[in-house]
Protein backbone atom coordinates (compact mmCIF):
# COMPACT_ATOMS: atom_id res chain seq x y z
CA UNK A 1 0.00 0.00 0.00
CA UNK A 2 1.42 3.76 -1.23
CA UNK A 3 1.93 6.41 1.94
CA UNK A 4 -0.73 8.70 0.15
CA UNK A 5 -3.69 5.88 0.41
CA UNK A 6 -2.87 5.35 4.22
CA UNK A 7 -2.88 9.12 4.55
CA UNK A 8 -6.59 9.17 2.98
CA UNK A 9 -7.53 6.59 5.48
CA UNK A 10 -5.97 8.05 8.70
CA UNK A 11 -7.33 11.76 7.85
CA UNK A 12 -10.86 9.87 8.24
CA UNK A 13 -9.83 8.19 11.41
CA UNK A 14 -11.25 10.27 14.62
CA UNK A 15 -8.33 9.24 17.09
CA UNK A 16 -4.41 10.29 16.81
CA UNK A 17 -3.18 8.37 14.66
CA UNK A 18 0.46 8.60 12.57
CA UNK A 19 2.87 5.98 10.83
CA UNK A 20 6.67 5.57 10.64
CA UNK A 21 7.64 5.14 7.34
CA UNK A 22 10.62 2.63 6.33
CA UNK A 23 12.77 5.48 6.26
CA UNK A 24 12.01 6.02 10.63
CA UNK A 25 10.50 8.98 9.67
CA UNK A 26 7.04 10.02 9.68
CA UNK A 27 5.19 9.85 7.28
CA UNK A 28 1.76 10.82 7.98
CA UNK A 29 -0.35 11.83 10.98
CA UNK A 30 -4.06 13.30 11.00
CA UNK A 31 -5.46 15.99 12.89
CA UNK A 32 -5.90 14.43 16.16
CA UNK A 33 -2.46 13.85 16.54
CA UNK A 34 -1.21 17.17 15.63
CA UNK A 35 -2.90 18.30 18.75
CA UNK A 36 -1.09 15.27 21.21
CA UNK A 37 2.24 15.63 19.57
CA UNK A 38 4.39 18.25 17.92
CA UNK A 39 2.47 20.15 14.76
CA UNK A 40 5.42 20.13 12.62
CA UNK A 41 6.75 16.75 12.95
CA UNK A 42 5.41 15.16 9.35
CA UNK A 43 9.12 14.36 7.60
CA UNK A 44 10.79 14.33 10.78
CA UNK A 45 13.08 10.89 12.86
CA UNK A 46 10.27 9.41 14.84
CA UNK A 47 12.92 10.13 17.72
CA UNK A 48 12.77 13.39 17.60
CA UNK A 49 9.12 13.83 17.30
CA UNK A 50 7.97 11.15 19.81
CA UNK A 51 10.49 11.87 22.35
CA UNK A 52 8.92 9.41 25.29
CA UNK A 53 11.03 6.41 25.86
CA UNK A 54 8.14 4.29 26.45
CA UNK A 55 6.66 5.38 23.49
CA UNK A 56 9.96 4.68 21.34
CA UNK A 57 10.45 1.09 22.59
CA UNK A 58 6.47 0.17 21.27
CA UNK A 59 7.95 1.35 17.77
CA UNK A 60 11.20 0.09 17.90
CA UNK A 61 9.63 -3.28 19.18
CA UNK A 62 7.79 -3.13 16.11
CA UNK A 63 10.13 -2.56 13.05
CA UNK A 64 12.34 -5.26 14.56
CA UNK A 65 9.63 -8.30 15.18
CA UNK A 66 6.81 -6.87 13.71
CA UNK A 67 4.38 -7.67 15.71
CA UNK A 68 1.31 -5.50 17.17
CA UNK A 69 2.79 -3.91 20.71
CA UNK A 70 0.63 -2.00 23.53
CA UNK A 71 1.42 -0.12 25.67
CA UNK A 72 -0.57 2.20 28.50
CA UNK A 73 0.91 5.88 29.14
CA UNK A 74 0.02 8.48 32.01
CA UNK A 75 0.14 12.03 30.03
CA UNK A 76 1.37 12.24 26.70
CA UNK A 77 3.10 15.69 25.75
CA UNK A 78 1.49 18.38 27.60
CA UNK A 79 -1.48 16.36 28.64
CA UNK A 80 -0.69 14.86 32.20
CA UNK A 81 -3.87 14.00 33.66
CA UNK A 82 -4.97 12.02 30.33
CA UNK A 83 -4.39 8.38 30.24
CA UNK A 84 -3.19 7.11 26.79
CA UNK A 85 -3.09 3.30 25.56
CA UNK A 86 -0.68 2.90 22.50
CA UNK A 87 -0.61 0.73 19.85
CA UNK A 88 2.33 -0.21 17.48
CA UNK A 89 1.45 -1.90 14.24
CA UNK A 90 3.50 -3.13 11.47
CA UNK A 91 1.91 -1.91 8.02
CA UNK A 92 3.71 -3.69 4.28
CA UNK A 93 4.41 -0.68 2.47
CA UNK A 94 5.87 -0.90 -1.18
CA UNK A 95 8.88 0.54 0.32
CA UNK A 96 9.58 -1.76 2.76
CA UNK A 97 7.78 -2.42 6.67
CA UNK A 98 6.32 0.60 8.79
CA UNK A 99 5.03 1.08 11.85
CA UNK A 100 1.21 2.59 12.21
CA UNK A 101 0.89 4.09 15.77
CA UNK A 102 -2.64 4.46 17.36
CA UNK A 103 -3.39 6.68 20.37
CA UNK A 104 -6.75 5.81 22.61
CA UNK A 105 -7.61 8.00 25.37
CA UNK A 106 -8.87 5.42 28.36
CA UNK A 107 -9.16 8.30 30.71
CA UNK A 108 -12.93 8.04 30.82
CA UNK A 109 -12.37 4.28 31.75
CA UNK A 110 -9.87 4.76 33.92
CA UNK A 111 -11.82 7.03 35.94
CA UNK A 112 -14.97 5.00 36.04
CA UNK A 113 -12.76 2.64 37.48
CA UNK A 114 -11.55 4.41 40.47
CA UNK A 115 -15.12 5.74 40.75
CA UNK A 116 -16.16 2.04 41.36
CA UNK A 117 -13.21 1.51 43.70
CA UNK A 118 -13.56 3.99 45.44
CA UNK A 119 -17.79 3.37 45.68
CA UNK A 120 -16.67 -0.14 46.82
CA UNK A 121 -14.15 1.57 49.48
CA UNK A 122 -16.31 4.28 50.87
CA UNK A 123 -19.71 1.59 51.19
CA UNK A 124 -17.03 -1.24 52.82
CA UNK A 125 -15.95 1.85 55.21
CA UNK A 126 -19.89 2.54 56.09
CA UNK A 127 -20.97 -0.76 56.89
CA UNK A 128 -17.67 -1.52 58.79
CA UNK A 129 -17.79 1.23 61.85
CA UNK A 130 -21.85 -0.18 62.87
CA UNK A 131 -21.08 -3.85 62.39
CA UNK A 132 -17.57 -3.13 64.66
CA UNK A 133 -19.81 -1.60 67.13
CA UNK A 134 -22.80 -4.38 66.79
CA UNK A 135 -20.18 -7.09 67.22
CA UNK A 136 -18.40 -5.49 70.18
CA UNK A 137 -21.36 -4.84 72.14
CA UNK A 138 -22.48 -8.34 71.38
CA UNK A 139 -19.64 -10.14 72.66
CA UNK A 140 -19.81 -7.31 76.04
CA UNK A 141 -23.45 -8.50 76.33
CA UNK A 142 -22.12 -12.13 76.32
CA UNK A 143 -19.99 -11.94 78.55
CA UNK A 144 -19.31 -8.92 81.67
CA UNK A 145 -22.77 -7.20 81.16
CA UNK A 146 -24.76 -10.44 80.65
CA UNK A 147 -26.28 -9.82 84.24
CA UNK A 148 -25.82 -5.86 83.88
CA UNK A 149 -29.44 -4.70 83.37
CA UNK A 150 -28.88 -1.29 83.30
CA UNK A 151 -25.64 -1.60 80.99
CA UNK A 152 -27.83 -4.18 78.91
CA UNK A 153 -30.46 -2.00 78.07
CA UNK A 154 -27.70 0.83 77.34
CA UNK A 155 -26.07 -1.63 74.75
CA UNK A 156 -29.10 -2.48 73.23
CA UNK A 157 -30.17 1.47 72.84
CA UNK A 158 -27.13 1.62 71.01
CA UNK A 159 -27.00 -2.06 68.80
CA UNK A 160 -30.77 -0.58 67.75
CA UNK A 161 -29.37 2.51 66.56
CA UNK A 162 -25.92 1.10 64.46
CA UNK A 163 -28.39 -1.80 63.04
CA UNK A 164 -30.64 1.25 62.11
CA UNK A 165 -27.68 2.78 60.46
CA UNK A 166 -26.93 0.01 58.49
CA UNK A 167 -30.40 -0.11 57.19
CA UNK A 168 -30.97 3.09 56.16
CA UNK A 169 -27.51 2.69 54.42
CA UNK A 170 -28.99 -0.60 52.56
CA UNK A 171 -31.81 1.35 51.37
CA UNK A 172 -30.34 4.08 49.93
CA UNK A 173 -27.86 1.74 48.16
CA UNK A 174 -30.87 0.46 46.39
CA UNK A 175 -32.51 3.05 46.04
CA UNK A 176 -29.53 4.76 44.28
CA UNK A 177 -29.32 1.74 42.11
CA UNK A 178 -32.86 2.25 40.94
CA UNK A 179 -32.89 5.25 40.23
CA UNK A 180 -29.32 4.79 38.31
CA UNK A 181 -31.39 1.80 36.43
CA UNK A 182 -34.09 4.62 34.92
CA UNK A 183 -32.40 7.45 34.55
CA UNK A 184 -32.61 7.73 31.03
CA UNK A 185 -36.29 7.00 31.09
CA UNK A 186 -38.42 9.99 31.71
CA UNK A 187 -41.43 9.90 34.21
CA UNK A 188 -44.66 11.40 32.94
CA UNK A 189 -47.16 10.95 35.60
CA UNK A 190 -48.89 14.16 36.40
CA UNK A 191 -47.72 15.33 40.04
CA UNK A 192 -49.63 17.72 41.75
CA UNK A 193 -46.69 19.26 43.40
CA UNK A 194 -48.47 21.50 46.20
CA UNK A 195 -50.28 18.62 47.51
CA UNK A 196 -46.86 17.15 47.48
CA UNK A 197 -45.19 19.78 49.76
CA UNK A 198 -48.12 19.77 51.92
CA UNK A 199 -48.02 15.85 52.09
CA UNK A 200 -44.28 15.69 53.26
CA UNK A 201 -44.29 18.44 55.62
CA UNK A 202 -47.01 16.61 57.49
CA UNK A 203 -44.78 13.09 57.32
CA UNK A 204 -41.76 15.24 58.60
CA UNK A 205 -43.91 16.84 61.58
CA UNK A 206 -42.01 14.44 64.10
CA UNK A 207 -38.67 15.39 63.28
CA UNK A 208 -39.77 19.50 63.02
CA UNK A 209 -41.13 18.99 66.77
CA UNK A 210 -37.66 17.63 67.80
CA UNK A 211 -35.41 20.21 66.28
CA UNK A 212 -37.76 22.98 67.32
CA UNK A 213 -38.13 24.00 63.75
CA UNK A 214 -40.65 26.54 62.25
CA UNK A 215 -41.96 25.69 58.36
CA UNK A 216 -43.02 28.73 56.22
CA UNK A 217 -45.26 27.27 53.33
CA UNK A 218 -45.52 29.51 50.01
CA UNK A 219 -47.44 28.31 47.51
CA UNK A 220 -49.26 29.80 44.33
CA UNK A 221 -52.56 30.32 44.05
CA UNK A 222 -52.73 28.16 40.92
CA UNK A 223 -52.10 24.44 41.22
CA UNK A 224 -48.78 23.23 39.91
CA UNK A 225 -48.75 19.91 38.24
CA UNK A 226 -45.23 18.79 36.63
CA UNK A 227 -44.72 15.13 34.89
CA UNK A 228 -42.80 12.88 36.87
CA UNK A 229 -42.80 9.97 39.13
CA UNK A 230 -44.44 10.86 42.51
CA UNK A 231 -42.28 8.44 44.69
CA UNK A 232 -39.14 10.05 43.51
CA UNK A 233 -40.23 13.42 43.92
CA UNK A 234 -41.46 12.75 47.07
CA UNK A 235 -38.01 11.26 48.07
CA UNK A 236 -36.36 14.38 46.63
CA UNK A 237 -38.22 17.01 48.80
CA UNK A 238 -38.30 14.50 51.60
CA UNK A 239 -34.66 14.20 51.65
CA UNK A 240 -34.18 18.05 51.11
CA UNK A 241 -36.37 19.35 53.63
CA UNK A 242 -35.09 16.98 56.19
CA UNK A 243 -31.46 17.69 55.43
CA UNK A 244 -32.81 21.70 56.18
CA UNK A 245 -34.54 20.79 59.69
CA UNK A 246 -31.89 18.48 60.89
CA UNK A 247 -28.83 21.58 59.61
CA UNK A 248 -30.80 24.65 59.70
CA UNK A 249 -30.38 24.79 63.47
CA UNK A 250 -32.66 24.59 66.58
CA UNK A 251 -35.51 27.43 66.55
CA UNK A 252 -35.04 28.66 63.20
CA UNK A 253 -37.22 28.69 60.14
CA UNK A 254 -37.33 26.37 57.00
CA UNK A 255 -38.66 28.42 53.93
CA UNK A 256 -40.33 26.66 51.33
CA UNK A 257 -41.23 28.81 48.38
CA UNK A 258 -42.66 27.35 45.40
CA UNK A 259 -43.45 28.57 41.87
CA UNK A 260 -45.89 29.67 38.98
CA UNK A 261 -44.88 27.73 35.82
CA UNK A 262 -42.79 30.51 34.00
CA UNK A 263 -40.48 30.75 31.49
CA UNK A 264 -36.50 28.79 32.69
CA UNK A 265 -33.69 29.35 30.73
CA UNK A 266 -32.07 26.39 31.60
CA UNK A 267 -35.14 24.16 30.89
CA UNK A 268 -35.16 26.26 27.61
CA UNK A 269 -38.92 25.96 28.49
CA UNK A 270 -41.79 26.73 31.39
CA UNK A 271 -40.84 25.23 34.52
CA UNK A 272 -41.48 25.50 38.08
CA UNK A 273 -39.03 25.83 41.26
CA UNK A 274 -39.17 24.76 44.68
CA UNK A 275 -36.71 26.26 47.07
CA UNK A 276 -35.73 25.06 50.83
CA UNK A 277 -33.81 27.81 52.44
CA UNK A 278 -32.76 27.10 55.44
CA UNK A 279 -31.36 29.15 58.42
CA UNK A 280 -27.99 27.40 59.31
CA UNK A 281 -24.01 27.81 59.58
CA UNK A 282 -24.25 27.49 55.71
CA UNK A 283 -21.85 25.60 53.74
CA UNK A 284 -18.18 26.99 52.57
CA UNK A 285 -17.60 27.76 48.37
CA UNK A 286 -14.92 25.10 48.05
CA UNK A 287 -17.55 22.19 49.36
CA UNK A 288 -20.76 22.90 47.51
CA UNK A 289 -19.49 21.71 44.19
CA UNK A 290 -19.02 18.24 45.79
CA UNK A 291 -22.06 17.84 48.05
CA UNK A 292 -23.67 15.55 45.30
CA UNK A 293 -20.89 13.32 45.49
CA UNK A 294 -21.64 10.01 47.11
CA UNK A 295 -20.50 9.65 50.70
CA UNK A 296 -18.90 13.39 50.27
CA UNK A 297 -19.86 15.15 53.49
CA UNK A 298 -18.77 18.69 55.33
CA UNK A 299 -18.96 17.25 58.55
CA UNK A 300 -18.81 13.99 58.55
CA UNK A 301 -18.82 13.60 62.66
CA UNK A 302 -22.14 15.82 62.65
CA UNK A 303 -23.95 14.19 59.51
CA UNK A 304 -23.46 10.78 61.10
CA UNK A 305 -24.92 12.33 64.05
CA UNK A 306 -28.23 13.56 62.44
CA UNK A 307 -28.21 10.01 60.42
CA UNK A 308 -26.87 11.22 57.44
CA UNK A 309 -25.60 8.17 55.15
CA UNK A 310 -23.85 10.48 52.67
CA UNK A 311 -26.37 9.04 49.48
CA UNK A 312 -28.94 11.53 49.99
CA UNK A 313 -28.10 14.09 47.69
CA UNK A 314 -26.42 11.97 44.70
CA UNK A 315 -29.63 10.15 44.99
CA UNK A 316 -31.69 13.78 44.30
CA UNK A 317 -29.27 14.88 42.08
CA UNK A 318 -29.94 11.52 39.78
CA UNK A 319 -34.03 11.68 40.20
CA UNK A 320 -33.62 15.28 39.09
CA UNK A 321 -31.91 14.52 35.96
CA UNK A 322 -34.53 11.81 35.42
CA UNK A 323 -36.97 14.24 35.51
CA UNK A 324 -35.00 16.62 32.91
CA UNK A 325 -34.71 19.16 35.86
CA UNK A 326 -32.21 21.05 37.82
CA UNK A 327 -30.54 21.50 41.29
CA UNK A 328 -29.32 24.88 42.41
CA UNK A 329 -27.35 25.06 45.73
CA UNK A 330 -26.53 28.42 46.85
CA UNK A 331 -24.61 29.10 50.74
CA UNK A 332 -22.64 30.87 51.84
CA UNK A 333 -21.11 30.58 55.81
CA UNK A 334 -23.23 32.40 58.13
CA UNK A 335 -26.46 32.90 56.01
CA UNK A 336 -27.58 29.43 55.82
CA UNK A 337 -28.38 27.30 52.44
CA UNK A 338 -30.53 27.24 49.72
CA UNK A 339 -31.36 24.02 47.67
CA UNK A 340 -33.89 24.81 44.24
CA UNK A 341 -35.36 22.22 42.76
CA UNK A 342 -36.07 23.52 39.11
CA UNK A 343 -38.72 21.27 37.12
CA UNK A 344 -40.11 21.58 33.95
CA UNK A 345 -43.95 21.74 33.45
CA UNK A 346 -44.40 19.92 30.23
Amino acid sequence: MSIEALQHLIDALPVPVLLVGPDERIAACNGPTRALFPADMLGRHYITALRQPAILDLVEQCQRDGVTHQGRYLGIEGQRDATWRITAAAVRLSAGRGVLLTCEDMTAVEEAGKMRRDFVTNVSHELRTPLTALLGFVETLRGAAKDDPVARDRFLLIMEREAGRMSRLVADLLSLSRVEEDERVRPMAPVDIPAMLEAVIATLEPVIARNGVTIALNLPQETVVVPGDPGQLRQVFINLIENAIKYGGRDKTVTITLTAPAPEPSLRSDGVSVAMRDEGEGIAAHHIPRLTERFYRVDSHRSREVGGTGLGLAIVKHIVNRHRGRLRIESEPGRGSCFTVVLPVS
